[in-house]
């Protein structure tokens, strides 16, 4: 998938990281010399050309420039995996890097039986006894309102086929998770603050992993009004992004630079930039400026979220309303514009 990542998502793997120091520990979780093997665990799989998949690329760079071993660990989506997936991952690494939904207590049984392992979660936050789990925090609504953005200046170019004068924009969640919803949130606060009156619907298909379902979802909202559809569902949304191209509409992407999978379809992808942020946290590692327990919060102003502008987004996004994104997104870096979090 490299050949879709944009300038700004090569960016956000070598952009500096603000850091906000939650917790902090000290000893445990810290590997005395220099750590030779990194696993990545995931509750799903990988070939989800988005969340899963951005982590790998990471990983990869990571074997790469620090000529370490890695290994990937696949629970499938399989509860009865998670425990034994990472027991695994904990025995041979040294560093462990999980995505941890819906296996949250097996990681903290796992990390307070291996306190001289280090764990870094990824995407929410999570805790353990011994305060060695690490956690990689983003901010995702700051995306996500960028997305809104866009989908709210488009919904009335009709200038561009497939767009009505209605104003209704639509999403697609994998799942009705925190997460997600903040996605909602921002995606919500982003139109809005370009017009209130833009109309935002939402369907949960409650699956990660069926494009099926997601390209029913997104022509069900195209039914119901919307011309442009948010993707915020790993390899489900694939089939969102489909679904544009079937009925004559419009998709975000969303993780990784999805905008040339269905191109002339696609405005542009809410990128999350999973993979670089592994890879800055590994550096930390590696240098000695990584605490256990702490909680790393990374956003637009890190370049660990945004948006992928392209040359398949310049050829649907008018210029004008290219500038007028940027100028947005500078307002969001420099704290002008407010973008809320979700708060269950």
């Amino acid at each position: 998938m490299s050949e879709w990542r944009s300038r700004w998502t090569r960016m956000a793997g070598l952009g500096l990281l603000a850091l906000a120091l939650v917790t902090a520990g000290t000893a445990p979780g810290a590997t005395a010399e220099a750590p030779k093997r990194v696993a990545y665990v995931i509750n799903g799989s990988l070939g989800d050309q988005s969340f899963y998949d951005s982590g790998y690329e990471g990983l990869k760079r990571i074997e790469k420039e620090f000529g370490v071993e890695t290994r990937v660990v696949e629970a499938k989506f399989t509860p009865s995996l998670y425990y034994p997936s990472l027991q695994q991952a904990a025995r041979w690494a040294d560093v462990v890097f999980v995505i941890s939904y819906g296996m949250e207590d097996q990681l903290q049984q796992i990390a307070d039986q291996n306190p001289n392992k280090v764990f870094v979660n990824v995407d929410t936050v999570v805790t353990n006894s011994k305060k060695t789990i690490s956690s990689i925090d983003f901010r995702e609504s700051e995306g996500a309102f960028m997305a809104g953005v866009v989908a709210a200046m488009m919904t009335t170019y009709t200038k561009l086929p497939g767009i009505n004068p209605q104003k209704v924009i639509g999403a697609v969640g994998g799942d009705d998770d925190p997460v997600i919803r903040d996605f909602v949130y921002g995606y919500e606060q982003g139109a809005h603050y370009v017009d209130p009156e833009v109309k935002v619907q939402t369907v949960y298909v409650g699956s990660w992993d069926d494009p099926v379902k997601g390209k029913q979802a997104a022509l069900q909202l195209f039914a119901q009004g919307a011309d442009v559809v948010f993707n915020i569902a790993a390899l489900t949304g694939v089939g969102v992004l489909q679904a544009a191209r079937e009925a004559g509409k419009y998709a975000i992407g969303v993780d990784t630079n999805q905008n040339g999978l269905e191109p002339g379809h696609v405005l542009t992808s809410d990128i999350k930039d999973v993979g670089g942020s592994m890879y800055q946290v590994f550096r930390m590692i590696r240098d000695g400026t990584y605490k256990p327990g702490t909680v790393y919060s990374f956003g637009l102003k890190e370049r660990a979220v945004g948006l992928a502008i392209d040359d398949h987004s310049r050829q649907l996004i008018p210029a004008g309303y290219l500038q007028r994104i940027e100028a947005i997104r500078q307002k969001v870096i420099s704290g002008e514009i407010e973008v809320k979090p979700y708060r269950p």
